[in-house]
């Protein structure tokens, strides 16, 4: 599946804002099952300087400085990407939980996949007892680690009731799971602090899901929007597997890898300061649109 990715960010500032330092993780990257075709990055107005990096979990960061006086900024990405992910493993026959867990604890390996990174608090994943409890129920002794993180899954998604003004992006995980409400991002971060409170490494990924009309309806452009779900390892073997518990279903060709990190503060889509307004609204419309394949 090839889509075609457009991603606009505005900006509108109280006051005139004279000088403005972001860093953008906008940029998708090639992965196993995914292949950027192309990409393309507008600022208005343009930068005085811009740079793009890789950070140490390969997640590309365009830097960029804005000189120029203004009260309205607009980020806009335009993106071809080529999805075709392989069948995930078979969940029954995935290592027990207890092996896995010795396996990641055992790791040498400092590379940025490496099961190492992913264990232990992280700023918006912090040790938090009662998800860890929580998650507890869904790993009875010897179950397969694939099994008991769909089951986890399945739970969320059954017992947190999705809701966009539940919460906001510094609410933390114990506030969420005590309202047992929120978006994506509350379901992803409760769901990795279950996971590494029972000693199992789990990522945060950020990227974007196609979203599908019902029947007979058209698609709505700028409906779609930025998401967020969760990577589990599952041992050597079977490696990384990406699980979606706002949707209770595992990653396939719907979902387009953004970056990854140990929480969102590694993945932050636009970050950075400015100089000259306290108050801002942000206006963000993401188009998911799958390409026509080409007449033969």
């Amino acid at each position: 599946m090839i889509y075609d990715i457009r991603h606009v960010t505005t900006y509108e500032y109280g006051s005139t804002v004279t000088y403005s330092h972001c860093a953008l993780r906008l940029l998708p990257n090639d992965s196993p099952g995914q292949k950027v075709l192309s990409s393309e990055l507008s600022i208005d107005p343009a930068p005085a300087q811009i740079a793009e990096r890789v950070c140490f979990f390969g997640n590309r960061v365009t830097s960029l400085t804005i000189a120029t006086a203004h009260r309205e900024l607009t980020v806009e990405v335009r993106t071809g990407i080529e999805i075709d992910r392989p069948e995930p493993p078979n969940p029954a026959a995935t290592e027990a939980f207890e092996e896995v867990r010795e396996e990641a604890f055992d790791s040498i390996s400092l590379d940025k996949d490496s099961p190492a990174h992913f264990l232990h608090p992280s700023r918006f994943v912090p040790r938090f007892q009662p998800a860890a409890d929580y998650a507890h129920a869904s790993f009875s002794p010897g179950r397969p680690i694939l099994e008991g993180a769909i089951d986890l899954m399945r739970r969320i998604k059954a017992d947190f009731k999705y809701d966009t003004k539940a919460t906001v992006v510094s609410t933390p995980i114990s506030e969420a799971f005590e309202k047992r409400r929120g978006v994506c991002q509350d379901f992803a971060h409760i769901m990795i602090a279950g996971l590494r409170g029972l000693g199992l490494p789990a990522a945060y990924v950020s990227g974007y899901i196609r979203t599908i009309p019902a029947a007979g309806k058209k698609r709505l452009e700028g409906a779609d929007a930025m998401h967020a779900w969760v990577e589990v390892w599952c041992g050597e073997a079977c490696g990384w597997v990406g699980l979606d518990p706002t949707n209770n279903m595992m990653i396939g060709n719907d979902h387009i890898i953004l970056a990854k990190g140990r929480d969102y503060a590694d993945i932050s889509p636009v970050a950075g300061i400015i100089l000259g307004s306290r108050e801002q609204d942000v206006d963000v419309q993401v188009d998911v649109v799958p390409r026509e394949p080409a007449a033969a």
